[in-house]
């Protein structure tokens, strides 16, 4: 059997990680495409170096782009490598770019198209996102869902029969890593000298956040306003928009970084006192590994982490502030997104349903 699975974001490679293991385990034929969405080194190629995961068989270079343009080029060179590669299926990722246009091509050449991340949904249409998933969930003939909630949201929209329940690939990386890590030094604190339980960690990126000068200095300054020191890792499109904007990053308590390498990034959360983010990713990875999280973002999609305590949703202001300083809550043994071998559970339904 032959799987090609198309990424291009920071957060796909993660996902594509446990994947890759999988199909080596299984002895499944795997084929990695890369569109390019993400090129910086830092969300590309360290990911790939630092979850041993093997280099993409094809790259097509898109780099960055409008949504249109960027979809529409991605288009245009996948179908090409779909022709010649002819998987038995194409495996897809999430809620990118890279995620609808490897759908639309799928669909169009007649391949079977199984959509990994199935399901979530924050309700909010004004998120490209929200519209990508939704899309790739109706084109999809696999719908393979990290929890019960997603599922019964493909249920609602008549596509039950085509759902699986998988649990969550991410919980797999992040356990796995979590172990990797658990006896190597914390990065910020050999470069910063911060200690553990005393710094929190932040990163801000959505349009719906970065795009509004006002609204992004709003954040940012309560971000420097916290009582310990906030590092936020600057993702590039949150540095565009600062040096857009005549934004300062640095003030404060706030100190500005690079994004880091996922196993520090892990290291780093799991001794922060607690996290601050408008990452869907990051929410996840932040309660698995039992960190407080405030989300700036009036939904998510990972509702269980709001639900058992450790997420709080917040608009810039003293509400942000208050929850971000707040005392991690009651300890929980929830599991709601599976038990770390979800993406042995995404190979086998996808060779019992070719």
């Amino acid at each position: 059997m032959r799987i090609l699975s198309v990424v291009g974001a920071r957060p796909q490679f993660v996902k594509l990680a446990p994947i890759a293991h999988a199909c080596a385990a299984a002895g499944v034929d795997h084929v990695i495409v890369h569109t390019g969405q993400h090129y910086d080194p830092m969300l590309s190629d360290v990911f790939f170096a630092d979850l041993a995961i093997p280099a993409p068989d094809h790259h097509l270079n898109v780099g960055s782009l409008g949504h249109g343009a960027q979809t529409g080029r991605m288009m245009e060179r996948l179908e090409p490598v779909l022709v010649e590669e002819n998987p038995d299926w194409v495996l897809v990722y999430g809620d990118t770019n890279s995620t609808l246009a490897a759908a639309v091509d799928a669909v169009k050449l007649h391949l079977p198209l199984a959509h990994l991340e199935a399901g979530l949904r924050s309700f909010n249409r004004r998120m490209p996102e929200e519209h990508n998933r939704v899309a790739t969930d109706h084109l999809a003939d696999l719908l393979l869902a990290p929890t019960d909630v997603a599922a019964a949201h493909l249920a609602d929209e008549g596509l039950g029969e085509r759902t699986v329940v998988v649990g969550d690939v991410m919980t797999d990386v992040v356990m796995t890593t979590k172990a990797a890590v658990a006896d190597k030094p914390n990065p910020l604190e050999a470069e910063l000298g911060l200690k553990a339980g005393q710094y929190r960690l932040a990163t801000i990126h959505r349009p719906d956040n970065t795009d509004d000068p006002a609204r992004l200095d709003a954040i940012l300054d309560d971000l420097s306003c916290l009582d310990l020191p906030t590092v936020i890792l600057a993702h590039p499109r949150l540095i565009a928009a600062c040096e857009r904007a005549g934004i300062s990053l640095d003030r404060g308590t706030l100190i500005s970084h690079r994004p880091l390498a996922y196993p520090d990034l892990v290291a780093a959360a799991v001794a922060s006192a607690g996290v601050v983010t408008d990452s869907g990713g990051l929410q996840k990875e932040a309660f698995l590994l039992r960190v407080p999280t405030t989300t700036v973002r009036p939904e998510t999609e990972w509702v269980e982490t709001v639900s058992l305590g450790w997420n709080v949703l917040v608009e810039p202001g003293d509400a942000l502030r208050a929850a971000a300083q707040r005392p991690a809550p009651e300890p929980t043994s929830a599991s709601p997104y599976g038990d770390g071998h979800a993406a042995e559970a995404v190979v086998e339904a996808l060779l019992t349903r070719r």
